[in-house]
């Protein structure tokens, strides 16, 4: 006879918690469905895990388009102006934060294998590392290719941080997340960030995309206190389409780096823009970034612009 007081989805939920936490693992998030949109079904974030004390950003965009190096320089400005800075990068390519370390630092998730998930034996050393100025650097990392949800590995990521008191006295706390959003585990930083920052180019796939994210930070925001700051134009010479998209679903671009040639010779070179020569154009690049470190500081007005379905978005940027 089928237990209708303890359904198998329940024991098995029971079975997994209890697994998990022989692995000093968090117990699996409560799920909310339908609530972050409609036919969703969301992560809903432990209310332990709340980051407070620190301004939080998320920082999104199309794949390529240098949400890394823009996440990079940012937390470098961040720290010019005073600020302790956090930056935590969301991606099991683990380059987030390479500029700032000058090298490539393993991921939390490949450090916790290393002890069999036994959270408690690792140190805030084994896992962050202090780089430029004094940023300090975290790589989540991601579940093997093709298991797993990245949202689980920035939770995990969290709860590390905060068992050792990594994020008591820090400022800010700037979250680097890989790709377009295509699922609740890519938005899993959100449920933390006051503020998301979308980078973008003046093309029709990077608006596109943009478009997307903006979907889904507004889902976000009906359970969470996320909000849009605003999107910065990298590597562009103009903005013009950038700004028409803009002006159609009530968004706002805070931040304008032009096609230099600067910033992929910095990645070359492993370092941030403030630790480059004194060129022309890397002096103007540096001011930039310290610009929009001061505008996002400020604190900037929560914007709820209209995401464009799919064929108005072509409509509005293809060409005949």
């Amino acid at each position: 006879m089928l237990d209708h007081k303890n359904p198998p989805a329940a024991r098995a939920s029971a079975r997994e918690a209890e697994g998990l936490a022989k692995r000093g693992l968090a117990t699996p998030p409560i799920l909310r469905k339908g609530e972050d949109g409609d036919g969703s079904v969301q992560v809903h974030q432990d209310a332990s895990m709340k980051i407070e004390g620190a301004q939080v950003f998320a920082v999104y965009g199309k794949g390529g388009i240098g949400k890394s190096t823009t996440s990079s320089n940012l937390s470098a400005a961040f720290s010019k102006l005073g600020k302790r800075v956090l930056q935590i990068g969301c991606d099991p390519k683990h380059d987030s934060t390479f500029t700032l370390t000058g090298h490539l630092q393993p991921t939390v998730i490949d450090i916790l294998k290393d002890v069999d998930f036994h959270a408690e034996e690792l140190r805030p050393e084994d896992f962050v590392t202090t780089g430029y100025n004094g940023v300090m650097c975290v790589e989540a990392g991601g579940p093997p290719a093709g298991t797993g949800c990245g949202g689980y590995v920035v939770g995990q990521t969290v709860k590390l941080l905060k068992q050792h008191h990594m994020l008591d006295e820090t400022d800010v706390v700037l979250f680097d997340v890989l790709g377009d959003v295509v699922c609740g585990g890519f938005a899993a930083p959100l449920q933390h960030a006051d503020r998301a920052l979308i980078v973008t180019a003046n093309d029709f796939d990077s608006i596109y995309a943009m478009n997307r994210i903006i979907a889904a930070v507004q889902a976000k925001s009906k359970n969470y206190n996320v909000r849009l700051a605003g999107c910065v134009a990298n590597r562009s010479r103009d903005t013009d389409e950038v700004d028409r998209y803009c002006a159609e679903v009530g968004f706002r671009r805070i931040g304008h780096m032009p096609d230099v040639d600067a910033i992929r010779r910095s990645r070359l070179k492993k370092k941030t823009l403030f630790e480059m020569p004194d060129d022309e154009d890397i002096v103007q690049c540096r001011a930039e970034y310290i610009r929009l470190a001061e505008t996002l500081l400020a604190g900037t007005d929560p914007l709820a612009p209209e995401s464009l379905e799919d064929r108005r978005i072509f409509e509005l940027l293809g060409f005949d």
